[in-house]
């Protein structure tokens, strides 16, 4: 009867030690998705946090277990065998993910907001999570990508100084080259590209291939800039008499020798189409992401320059430098008052639009 007793006894405690800790889990869980879910960008420290809790409490059950030392023993020696099994496997499971999430954040190659390329896939950036990275491609879709699949893949930044933007076009040999160049030129001029250069890529059986190619310095009219681009070589071609035909369509049609397939236009007049929402549209998700991400980096900066300061201030530091280090203080403070009201009216002015 006493063994019976004191099985039920050690059950109980058993059950008691694990519900405690599930329940302590669950409440620090719910706790963090709560305060974390108006912070895209830190998904990842929320993730890393929880893991390293559930690891706690596993090897607090162990420890606090009314087992032997024996078992106790055994219990650990088998957690250290798993943890290792599990990282020697993290090439193709969960924990490779998890691993390339680490190793992404380490590198610090891109961030939310930005312009990628991975494989077949282009997007911007609306999400860094522990195991994945999600985009926004640009038909405004949300394209999640593995981060073992983003760490095995070489990836293509745009840099946020700018990128080139290039178009090619094919024309006929007896089309002069330098009148080519030259409307091409001012095609890229009209769409606003930044030191804008034309390449003759191919010279093909029956045609010539010209690249026309320019810097676009703000990133965020890519998709408008490119139709803009497209749109004013069409224009400027067209308005210099020059025409855009393949090979193969004199091949399959007959037509006289003086017509012109150029449409009917009057004098060339630049595009006054705004498309300058078009980026916006598409693009809207990880526009809010990058905002936000911003303003709080601005404001986690002002805090850290808050306790920098702080820390050089001691009983030695006389009146003149303690007043000016309390009045860099104020200012800063003031500044991540301002960051903080700021981020918490585009989040309040980003939840009114999604609804």
């Amino acid at each position: 009867m006493e063994n019976l007793q004191t099985t039920i006894i050690l059950i109980g405690e058993s059950l008691a030690i694990l519900t405690v800790l599930s329940c302590a889990l669950y409440l620090v869980h719910q706790r963090m998705l709560s305060a974390y879910q108006d912070k895209p960008g830190a998904q990842f420290r929320r993730q890393l946090i929880m893991v390293g809790l559930v690891l706690a409490a596993v090897l607090a059950a162990i420890i606090l277990l009314p087992i032997g030392d024996t078992m106790r023993g055994q219990l650990l020696g088998l957690l250290g065998i798993v943890l290792s099994a599990t990282i020697a496997l993290s090439a193709t499971t969960f924990v490779g993910n998890a691993m390339a999430g680490l190793m992404i954040r380490t590198m610090r190659s891109f961030r939310l907001g930005n312009y990628i390329e991975v494989g077949a896939h282009a997007g911007r950036i609306t999400e860094m999570d522990l195991l994945h990275v999600e985009i926004q491609t640009e038909d405004r879709d949300l394209t999640t990508l593995p981060n073992l699949f983003i760490v095995s893949n070489p990836v293509r930044v745009m840099r946020s100084s700018g990128t080139v933007i290039h178009v090619d076009v094919s024309l006929g040999y007896d089309i002069p080259r330098k009148r080519v160049e030259q409307l091409l030129l001012q095609a890229a001029a009209a769409a606003k590209l930044e030191t804008p250069f034309v390449q003759v890529t191919t010279l093909g059986d029956f045609s010539v291939t010209y690249r026309i190619a320019g810097l676009l310095t703000d990133l965020k009219t890519l998709i408008s800039t490119r139709r803009q681009l497209r749109a004013c070589m069409l224009d400027y071609l067209h308005g210099g008499g020059i025409e855009i035909v393949s090979p193969t369509f004199m091949n399959t049609r007959v037509f006289d020798k003086d017509a012109a397939f150029i449409p009917e236009m009057p004098a060339f007049v630049e595009d006054t189409d705004d498309t300058t929402s078009v980026d916006s549209m598409l693009f809207d998700k990880a526009e809010k992401a990058e905002l936000i991400d911003s303003l709080q980096s601005a404001a986690a900066e002002a805090e850290q320059k808050i306790k920098e300061i702080r820390g050089t201030i001691s009983d030695k530091t006389d009146e003149t430098q303690r007043a000016a280090a309390e009045a860099s203080i104020q200012k800063l403070q003031s500044r991540h008052e301002r960051l903080e009201k700021l981020i918490t009216r585009t989040k309040e002015r980003i939840e009114q639009k999604d609804h």
